[in-house]
Formats: structure tokens, C-alpha cells, sequence
């Protein structure tokens, strides 16, 4: 048995990079590279799988119905022409100060109020039935009354996003401040630190895993509530040129406006990450 050790250390270590290069070829390099280009490849093959769909099968089946639904070539060309006249970039950036101020104004009034629930129960015991209450009422069933308060226009959208956003950014700031290692509370109590010194030392830090995921779920859905809010009650942003492009029958438009509010949203919760590797470099949760 001791040979058998002996002799297996001995072979020299191969690494990942040795491995693929042995294997060689275009195989060898995508395994390498699978990571970077696997996205890449399958939004390619879908593309492909609707142009194919769309310019040819669905107009052999139903000529009527494939008005509806163009292939990605025209809704290419439509976003080429959005954007040479600057109508796309300017009902984008109109969206994007919506969500940015309505998730900014969640983040500053959900996360303290989170941490506060989180850390003093009897705080809880008053507030948490009026967040149980309100949390169930889809933001959708806001719009009504919120027309009514705010008139059409930034404040309703303002007000209808950060009701979508709202309890995501609460429920996971609660639930990061709970989580919390009983032994590390009582390890800074040991020293003899303050009660908010302990909040400032030890919750915060330990809760802002939690706090960015609820951040980040918070902005997800601030997007998804702004196309609702913009909908019914804007008269700019992607939302209202979705519905503008309705009454036209420009399906390629409303196609530009979704696949803009989703690059929206990748670059946004991109920047968040980069921001929570840059903050919480020692978490490897």
C-alpha cells in the first residue's frame, strides 16, 4: 500500500488549462471557456429558433397571427431606428430615474426600519401586523387611488414602484438581522460594547449579505412595477411606449421596449454586484 502512495505521488500534477489543452481543439477551448460564451451561445440559438419561427412556420400556419409576433430581424432594425432618433434613449433614461429614485427611497426608509424590527422585538411586536397588512395588496391595486393622490405623472410612478419594492428590501433586511450568530452578539457584549455600537460593529456588517439580496430582489421587481405604473398613468418611459406602440400595431417597438427594460435590468443588477464584491470581499456565501 505503500508503494501504491508513493508511486501516485510521484505523477506530476496536471492542471485544468494542461487537461483541455491535451484534449485540444474547439471542444478543449469551449470547455475552457464555457462560462463567458454559454450565455452567448444560447441567446443565440433562441434568436435563430424565432427568426426561424416567426418568418416561416408561423406564416404558413396562421398568416393573421404572425403579424403579432415578428422576427428578431425587424425588432433589431426597430431598435436601430429607436435609437438613431433618440426616442429609445430617452423614454430609457425616463425609466431608469423612476426606478433609481423610487429603489433609492426604499432602501434609505426599509433597510434602518428592517434592522429595527430585526433587532428590537417589542419594535416588532407594534410594527410587524401593519407590514403583514399592507404586504399582501398588489402594487397593481395601488394605481387606482394613487392617480387620485398624486395625478398622472413621476410622484404616482414614484410611489407605485416603491410599494412593489418595498417589502422585498424589509423582509430580507429583517431576516439578515435575525440570522445573526447568537455568539458574536454576545462576544461584543462580552467587551462591553453599546447597544448601538453592537448594531454599527456587528449587525450591520453581518446583515449586508442579506440586505443586498433583498436590494437586489427589491430592484428586479421595481422594473417589473414600473412598466405597470407606466402603463396606465406616464406619458414617457418604456412602459408608455410599450403601450403606445400598442395602439399602433407596432409589435417590433413593444418587443424593443421588453428586451430594453431586461438589458436595463441585467446592467443594473450587474453594477449591484460588483458593489457587493467591492463591500463584502470576505463573504463566500
Amino acid at each position: 500500500m505503500t508503494d501504491i502512495v508513493s508511486e501516485t505521488s510521484k505523477k506530476p500534477h496536471i492542471s485544468t488549462s494542461a487537461k483541455v489543452s491535451q484534449e485540444g481543439g474547439a471542444g478543449g477551448w469551449l470547455a475552457l471557456n464555457e462560462k463567458y460564451f454559454a450565455g452567448v451561445i444560447s441567446i443565440g440559438v433562441l434568436l435563430i429558433l424565432w427568426e426561424v419561427f416567426s418568418r416561416w412556420l408561423l406564416p404558413m400556419l396562421n398568416p393573421r397571427i404572425a403579424v403579432l409576433m415578428p422576427p428578431p430581424s425587424l425588432v433589431i432594425v426597430a431598435g436601430w431606428e429607436g435609437l438613431r432618433s433618440g426616442m429609445l434613449i430617452a423614454h430609457a433614461i425616463a425609466s431608469t430615474e423612476r426606478v433609481l429614485i423610487a429603489w433609492g427611497a426604499v432602501c434609505i426608509v426599509a433597510i434602518p426600519l428592517g434592522i429595527a424590527m430585526g433587532w428590537w422585538n417589542r419594535f416588532n411586536t407594534y410594527i410587524n401586523p401593519i407590514v403583514e397588512l399592507l404586504r399582501p395588496i398588489p402594487p397593481l391595486a395601488w394605481i387606482p387611488i394613487s392617480i387620485l393622490w398624486f395625478g398622472i405623472g413621476l410622484g404616482q410612478n414614484i410611489f407605485i414602484i416603491m410599494i412593489g419594492c418595498f417589502f422585498p428590501v424589509l423582509l430580507n433586511t429583517i431576516h439578515g438581522v435575525r440570522s445573526i450568530d447568537p455568539v458574536l452578539i454576545r462576544a461584543a457584549q462580552n467587551f462591553c460594547s453599546g447597544e448601538f455600537t453592537i448594531l454599527r460593529r456587528v449587525v450591520l456588517p453581518a446583515a449586508l449579505p442579506n440586505i443586498f439580496t433583498g436590494a437586489r430582489i427589491g430592484l428586479g421587481v421595481a422594473w417589473m412595477v414600473l412598466v405597470a405604473a407606466e402603463l396606465v398613468a406616464a406619458t414617457s418611459g418604456l412602459g408608455f411606449m410599450i403601450e403606445d406602440a400598442r395602439n399602433f400595431l407596432r409589435t417590433d417597438v413593444i418587443f424593443v421596449g421588453m428586451i430594453s427594460i431586461g438589458c436595463m435590468g441585467i446592467l443594473m443588477e450587474g453594477l449591484l454586484r460588483l458593489l457587493q464584491s467591492r463591500l463584502l470581499g470576505w463573504y463566500h456565501g
